[in-house]
Parts: structure tokens; C-alpha cells; sequence
């Protein structure tokens, strides 16, 4: 059986459209990075006992760009779950890299990041742990 008068058909369709669009869209919150420590954290490459670096975090979403620390970056989240996130990120002039975070607890992280520095490629796998308070040293 048709539906058989315009009235109709554009009635139905215009519920339909109606109650698609009645529920919002949520942004992403990589909620996973709020929960991490703040504090004195530091990064190794995984598998050496070197230490990359050591910094205060405030905000766990630094994390994200290690080799583009400035702001200014877009991003795009590909994953943000409960014990992972994974961003793509895009810095005019310097480049660009994607980052993958997974908690292991909320004092320790693995990292993996891939993407262009300064015109050069990168490739990191890191474990990055908190060590303690911040201190003026860090």
C-alpha cells in the first residue's frame, strides 16, 4: 500500500527527521587523561633505562604531543575510551603525529606516537610514569 497523499508522505518524514536529531551529539571528553596523577612524571623510551624526559604535569593532554608541545594544534580523537584515547593531531608549520595513550593505572601510561617534527619522522614507544611531586627542577 503507497502513502498516497504528499501531506502524508512529508508528515512521516519530517517525524522521522524529528526524532533522529532529537538526541545531541557529545563531544569526546578524554575523560581517561583527567583521572592520571598530577605530579613529577617521567618518560623512557619502553625497553631502555634512560630517561627521556621529566616534567610537572598539570594537564595529562600534553602527553598527547610530545614532539609538538606548543599549542595551537587541531585534533581529531579517533578512540576515547575508558583506559585508552588516540588522537590525530595537525600543527601549521610543524607538523603533524598521532598519539596513542593507555592507562595502566592512574600513575602509569604507555605511549605510542608516530608522525613529522619539524620536518623530520618520528616513532616513539614510551612508557611514561609519575615519580613523585613537582619540584622546582621540573
Amino acid at each position: 500500500m503507497a502513502i498516497s497523499t504528499p501531506f502524508i508522505r512529508w508528515s512521516l518524514m519530517a517525524f522521522a527527521f524529528a526524532g533522529a536529531s532529537a538526541v545531541p551529539a557529545q563531544a569526546p571528553s578524554l575523560a581517561m587523561l583527567d583521572r592520571l596523577e598530577k605530579g613529577s612524571w617521567q618518560l623512557r623510551e619502553r625497553g631502555k633505562p634512560d630517561v627521556v624526559k621529566t616534567f610537572c604535569l598539570g594537564d595529562a593532554r600534553r602527553m598527547i604531543q610530545i614532539y609538538h608541545p606548543r599549542s595551537g594544534c587541531s585534533r581529531y580523537i579517533i578512540e576515547d575510551a575508558p583506559k585508552s584515547v588516540t588522537v590525530h593531531y595537525t600543527c601549521p608549520g610543524a607538523g603533524h603525529g598521532r598519539t596513542s595513550i593507555r592507562a595502566e593505572t592512574n600513575r602509569l601510561v604507555q605511549i605510542d606516537t608516530q608522525g613529522i617534527a619539524e620536518g623530520r619522522p618520528f616513532s616513539q614507544a614510551i612508557e611514561a610514569r609519575r615519580v613523585g611531586a613537582c619540584t622546582a627542577a621540573n
